[in-house]
């Protein structure tokens, strides 16, 4: 049998479901941090001034991030942010051991997640495209979840409920459309409206 590869983007198969510690997903798993948004995001950010990261963290929300380590890492930025402490690579690793989450199997992939994102290339002076590209992944995941839901549905609400479901849904995808556009306009690179009302990014 051949070994198990290692750097940057292995090593989170090692934290496996673990009922005291919590579940590691999937989407925690990544191939190469050089080419992902979100770790590029957070890097940018663990390199970047307070008032810049700042803008980020007003920003962004944990939902943006697909991945559950990266949610809980920009949690964590966020918060030594908040409260005027460093938030660079190694005042993060201490608040995760002073906060006990470095602990046990999601210790190990937060941890690992971190050093990921740490050696991940991202330029602190491009944070704000980051920033953007992880919100326009976000919308367009709206659109997937949107689809499925709608999908679900049909399938199995009254027929009474099934135009406001769709009208609810469609009052969402609106608010997270004009919050796109508002993101894009605070961080720097306002959105081009293409044909139908679609906001398109600069690349």
């Amino acid at each position: 049998m051949s070994a198990a590869p290692s750097g940057p983007g292995h090593g989170y198969g090692d934290a496996l479901d673990d009922p005291a510690e919590g579940l590691v997903e999937a989407g925690d798993l990544l191939d190469d941090p050089r080419t992902d948004a979100e770790a590029l995001c957070l890097c940018s950010m663990l390199w970047s001034s307070a008032p810049v990261a700042r803008t980020i963290t007003d920003t962004l929300t944990q939902s943006d991030f697909e991945r559950p380590v990266y949610r809980e890492l920009f949690e964590l930025i966020a918060a030594q942010i908040e409260a005027g402490t460093p938030h660079d690579p190694a005042s993060v690793a201490a608040a995760l051991t002073q906060t006990g989450r470095a602990a046990g199997h999601r210790g190990t992939a937060l941890s690992r997640a971190l050093s990921d994102a740490t050696m991940a290339g991202g330029a602190p002076e491009a944070v704000g495209h980051y920033a953007i590209t992880v919100v326009c992944a976000a919308y367009r995941r709206g659109f997937h979840a949107a689809a499925t839901s709608l999908t679900d549905a049909a399938e199995q609400l009254p027929q009474d409920q099934l135009f406001p479901h769709l009208l609810s849904i469609g009052r969402a995808q609106r608010s997270a459309t004009q919050r796109l556009a508002d993101i894009s306009s605070t961080l720097g690179r306002p959105p081009i409206i293409g044909a139908g009302g679609k906001i398109e990014t600069e690349p």
